[in-house]
């Protein structure tokens, strides 16, 4: 209910802005793009009996204005989602900056980007769209706006980024009438959601501290807010009537550090998982503190062919107190959970095509998702891509094998302008 209120707030507060500006800014411009995107079943059709994971066409439009010291930038989406059979506005960003000669301020929403992984996050701490990646559409879907205010500060020594995020987001996940989903308590239909209330305690508040050291970029971070993933209690652990899904409380202390090493770019990434409502462990229906790990490279292996790899675990701390006192029947986590990925991308026909493969294998479940995709760019204007996502391995509980009934295939068509 925030959200849409502040969505149409700021699309007033837009037009009003947008008629205004030419008066008063100097530099102004206007862009966008038309999109179609679909995405269809290639094992199993989906719960709902529908043979598509999505299936829309999209207006983009951005508005860019600067008259120093502000800068206003505004992009919003009208589309037609098939499946649903709804057409609907979307405020992907609308920020307001202010810049000065050693800090600078952004208020609205906007996109935050922290951390060094490809497609694994331990101190990007920002809502996801999981939905949008594991339905094909493109990849500057994954990441959600949040609505709040971001000020950095450049002393010399170091640099620091301060965002405060006073309504909740939480990530998008696969709907469950779209894609074939572990559930562990299917029979229990009376399900309420609760998110963190909105209140100056339950502020979102998150800290980048960044420089320069011996030629690596280094940063520290810090987070005080919630598990984006909602997680499951049951009003009777024994004989269960409802659940409410409810998002813990959670602070997040990492550090990562990126620099060329071994003929390519070696990253490093760490975060401890502070579950603040369990900190002993001994409440299975609150996550347990972990410990989180990347270790990334980057190499050009020849002339326009990428190669990116990444290993990422993550560690359960008290796990025997968690393993103790889980009720029976309930799956059981890992203490210990790995993940692999390999990205390889080739440009061809004067870079204009681009080949890439990205997956993820998990050794310690086994599970993995491949995704191939080959894009083309007729003009500069014009770009079309195709591709597949297939998930498998693992068990019906496990990170990708819970979909391995949703593979599909898409194609994405834009035009921008």
């Amino acid at each position: 209910m925030i959200n849409r209120v502040f969505l149409t707030v700021f699309h007033i507060v837009s037009v009003i802005l947008f008629f205004s500006l030419p008066v008063y800014a100097s530099d102004i411009s206007l862009h966008g793009f038309l999109q179609t995107n679909y995405s269809l079943n290639t094992v199993a059709s989906n719960p709902d009996g529908g043979d598509f994971k999505w299936a829309e066409e999209r207006l983009q439009l951005k508005l860019d204005a600067n008259k120093y010291p502000f800068h206003i930038f505004i992009k919003t989406d009208a589309f037609y989602d098939h499946i649903d059979r709804k057409a609907d506005l979307e405020l992907r960003e609308g920020y307001l900056d202010y810049s000065a000669a050693k800090w600078d301020a952004r208020i609205g929403r906007q996109v935050i980007t922290w951390g060094l992984g490809d497609l694994i996050f331990i101190n990007d701490v920002f809502p996801k769209d999981y939905e949008a990646f594991f339905s094909g559409r493109p990849m500057e879907y994954l990441k959600k706006g949040v609505d709040g205010a971001k000020i950095g500060v450049y002393p010399g020594f170091v640099s620091l980024e301060l965002v405060a995020i006073p309504f909740f987001e939480p990530n998008n996940f696969p709907d469950s009438k779209r894609f074939w989903m572990y559930d562990p308590m299917p029979m229990i239909t009376n399900r309420e959601e609760k998110e963190p209330t909105t209140n100056l305690e339950n502020t979102e508040i998150a800290i980048r501290a960044y420089r320069d050291v011996a030629g690596f970029d280094a940063s520290l971070y810090y987070y005080r807010g919630f598990f984006r993933q909602p997680w499951m209690m049951p009003d009777d652990p024994m004989m269960p009537t409802k659940l409410t899904l409810f998002y813990p409380e959670l602070s997040i202390y990492g550090a990562s550090l990126q620099g060329r090493a071994l003929y390519g770019v070696l990253s490093f990434e760490a975060g401890y998982y502070d579950s603040r409502q369990d900190r002993k462990g001994t409440d299975p229906m609150l996550p347990n503190s972990q410990t989180r790990f990347l270790i990334g490279y980057q190499r050009q292996i020849w002339e326009d062919l990428t190669l990116g790899l990444q290993y990422y675990v993550e560690y359960m701390h008290n796990y025997s107190a968690y393993v103790n006192n889980l009720p029976s029947g309930f799956p059981k986590d890992r203490k210990y959970h790995d993940l692999t990925s390999v990205r390889l991308t080739q440009l061809l026909v004067h870079q204009t095509m681009r080949l890439s493969f990205f997956a993820f294998y998990s050794p310690s479940v086994g599970d993995y998702l491949l995704n191939p995709e080959v894009k083309y760019n007729f003009t500069d204007h014009i770009w079309a891509a195709i591709g597949a996502n297939i998930f498998g391995g693992g068990s019906q509980a496990s990170q990708f094998g819970q979909f391995a009934k949703d593979d599909n295939a898409y194609v994405q068509v834009r035009y921008e302008f």
